[in-house]
């Protein structure tokens, strides 16, 4: 099994503007959705999946296990619950959130908690997000590299996290980016505007195809169909080298996701 390279995102969308969003990505051809327990938009999104007329088997649903349901008494209820939400009798993938704060969940539990997850069938594959090249080495120690999907990570032009990519790709684990656009930052970008300009798209699907061309998969979220519709032409625009090596140039581990008490020891 394998991560899917393109995605709609639904981080800060809740009720009416979740269920529009996800209804409209549906009906534009989008068939991954990405969602986490802490986003609070679990059941509006399963009300949008009921409405679809979409078979389950066509869908990638992921989910995110919140720092609070990390433990073994916790993590598996907790999914449970995110399941019955969505209105699924498992998800394509679910994902540690963020690590456990000061470990006081050690990695290695919540792992194997995951572990029994997909083994009862509650979720086809799993994974991490956030976690730094440490962590990563704790998720591989405690379930083996084979098992772990994806490590979702904030990853744009301007934080292009090279170190951890340079890991988890010696090591066989696939990035997810998410953040991929800035916050709508680097779509003001001069750079990224000329090589939209060259190639005749838009700046958000310069972005896009840049992080799908390195490998990664992206989650973009957007309320506006005609966002999310240009979005989806990401899928077939291809960057030369010359791109490329500019995009290259607007690293400046420009970080915008860091909570307090949350965020590890970044690389």
């Amino acid at each position: 099994m394998s991560i899917p390279a393109f995605g709609l995102g639904t981080f800060r969308l809740t009720d009416e503007a979740v269920i529009a969003s996800v209804t409209q990505a549906l009906e534009l051809g989008y068939r991954v959705i990405d969602t986490a327990q802490i986003y609070g938009n679990e059941a509006a999104i399963g009300k949008a999946l009921a409405q679809c007329g979409i078979p389950r088997e066509e869908l990638f649903i992921t989910t995110k296990i919140w720092t609070e349901n990390l433990g073994e008494d916790k993590l598996i209820p907790s999914l449970q619950e995110s399941l019955q939400k969505l209105g699924t009798d498992y998800v394509d993938l679910t994902l540690i959130h963020w690590p456990s704060p000061g470990a006081a969940v050690p990695v290695a539990v919540s792992m194997q908690q995951l572990m029994t997850a997909k083994a009862q069938g509650l979720t086809r594959q799993i994974g991490v997000s956030n976690f730094t090249i440490p962590l990563m080495e704790q998720a591989i120690a405690a379930v083996g590299v084979e098992n772990i999907a994806t490590n979702q990570i904030e990853l744009s032009p301007y934080l292009q996290n090279r170190k951890v990519v340079g890991w988890a790709s010696q090591h066989g684990i696939h990035i997810t980016s998410y953040m991929t656009l800035a916050y709508g930052k680097a779509l003001k970008d001069a750079v990224i505007g000329q090589i939209a300009q060259k190639h005749n798209a838009t700046p958000a699907q310069v972005i896009l195809a840049w992080a799908m061309g390195k490998g990664y998969a992206v989650i973009p979220s957007s309320t506006r169909r005609e966002n999310l519709a240009s979005n989806l032409l990401a899928q077939s625009l291809k960057l030369d080298a010359e791109d490329n090596a500019a995009i290259a140039g607007l690293e400046c581990n420009d970080r915008l996701v860091s909570p307090e008490g949350l965020a590890p020891q970044w690389d």
